[in-house]
């Protein structure tokens, strides 16, 4: 069977939960639209909307720092700008786009500021044109990326090291089935198509503490990091890609080295 794509989601506000998608239309350049649109901004932190500039993601609540995010479930509606979120018994509904909305967000969030900042609040940001993606420090280019996730590279660490691995911990845009384990490390400056859509390897993926953490638990039980650089002598899973060619990406495309 070739490799196909088998999985597709954007995550709306860094940290929080991801939204799966049927499909998605991709333009040169650009990463998915909507994807880590907003961003849960520190009190201490300083964000410009009016001039966005990346930061790092230790500026925002987030998942590697944050682990209770885990046990959230979020979920927003584009059209109607809603973010809703269930914490156990408290449940929160509020739109993103106004004042009263965003006030509301930020005293929700509030519990999961770090200890010394707990008297404030955090702050819903967003800008257009700007994306929280983690490697957005590095270049404009990688701001827009796209995450990919190839599964039988997650197998393969699997079965190293004998826990299974869901495939939410790696928080990818793009989930891919029927490769070999670890072809992706030779996609770097090398051009693929995803159906379509035609892209470039532009940067491996860097696994940070956030691949900890269990997302049905909301516990960290693997330090998946560390079991990487054990049996890999590095700490990569997946690959950041660049958009060069637009087009509709679907579940169920085949992915091909491009001609």
């Amino acid at each position: 069977m070739p490799a196909q794509v088998s999985g597709l989601s954007r995550y709306p506000i860094k940290g929080l939960s991801s939204e799966p998608l049927n499909s998605v239309t991709l333009q040169a350049g650009r990463g998915v639209s909507g994807d880590r649109a907003f961003a849960l901004a520190l009190p201490a932190t300083v964000f410009d909307e009016n001039n966005p500039q990346p930061l790092s993601k230790f500026e925002f609540i987030v998942l590697a720092r944050d682990e209770a995010l885990a046990r959230l479930t979020t979920s927003y509606d584009g059209s109607t700008a809603l973010l809703s979120v269930i914490d156990g018994t408290d449940k929160l509904s509020a739109n993103v786009h106004c004042a009263e909305g965003r006030a509301t967000i930020a005293a929700f969030f509030a519990r999961f500021l770090p200890e010394d900042q707990k008297s404030s609040k955090p702050r819903l940001v967003t800008a257009p044109n700007h994306c929280f993606t983690d490697v957005g420090v590095h270049s404009a280019e990688l701001m827009h990326a796209i995450s990919m996730l190839n599964l039988a590279s997650v197998r393969d660490l699997e079965a190293r090291i004998g826990e299974r691995l869901d495939p939410r911990r790696f928080r990818a845009n793009i989930l891919i089935e029927g490769l070999d384990p670890w072809v992706e490390n030779e996609w770097l400056n090398h051009e693929l198509m995803l159906g379509a859509v035609r892209c470039r390897g532009m940067r491996l993926t860097r696994r940070c503490p956030a691949t900890e953490v269990n997302p049905d638990s909301a516990i960290r039980d693997i330090n998946v990091p560390r079991e990487l650089m054990r049996f890999f002598g590095h700490i990569h899973l997946g690959i950041y890609l660049a958009v060069i060619k637009g087009g509709v990406l679907r579940i169920g495309d085949t992915v091909t080295a491009a001609g």
